[in-house]
């Protein structure tokens, strides 16, 4: 589904994420910058367009915005059905059960924190959901400085995703 960014970038506008602090930038420059660095690794467009969305409704760490679970059939007519469940999977995710699935390898064994059950996702979207939480993380970690934080973690996604993903991984890491 083509996309105009600037009807989606001012539905964000309109909910207020641009006056929202993130990592030490607005929400929505944060939510642009993910954007834009899956669209330059050439990520398919429901991959890119789950990255301008990916904390839509508030992750486990990240509660400064949180836009309500009713609301998700109007996200899915915006960026379409595949994007907004990669968000929805993204925001829905316990950490502890994303890092034991990345330790063990193999098939993902996600926790789903909105409905307290697991979070089933095919082996396409486990490799999207990991490509895109592994960019959010690129995207601020030079902000943040917190760069031990899951750092086996990040590692390892970097790792089993390789190519792009892996060259920027070290990019980013390079020295810290």
């Amino acid at each position: 589904m083509p996309h105009s960014l600037r009807k989606l970038t001012d539905y964000l506008v309109a909910l207020g994420t641009d006056k929202i602090p993130h990592s030490g930038t607005p929400f929505l420059a944060h939510l642009l910058g993910v954007y834009r660095d899956l669209k330059e690794w050439g990520c398919p467009e429901p991959l890119v367009l789950a990255g301008l969305f990916h904390s839509i409704y508030g992750t486990e760490v990240f509660q400064g915005f949180a836009l309500p679970l009713e609301r998700r059939a109007e996200v899915r007519e915006l960026i379409g059905e595949e994007a907004e469940r990669l968000a929805y999977a993204n925001c829905a995710l316990t950490r502890e059960s994303l890092d034991a699935s990345v330790a063990a390898g193999g098939a993902p064994r996600l926790w789903d924190r909105f409905e307290d059950r697991p979070l089933p996702l095919t082996e396409a979207e486990y490799t999207d959901l990991l490509t895109l939480h592994l960019c959010d993380r690129l995207e601020q970690v030079g902000r943040k400085g917190n760069w031990e934080v899951r750092r086996q973690t990040w590692e390892a996604m970097a790792h089993r995703l390789g190519g792009i993903p892996l060259q920027a991984y070290e990019r980013v890491y390079i020295g810290h």
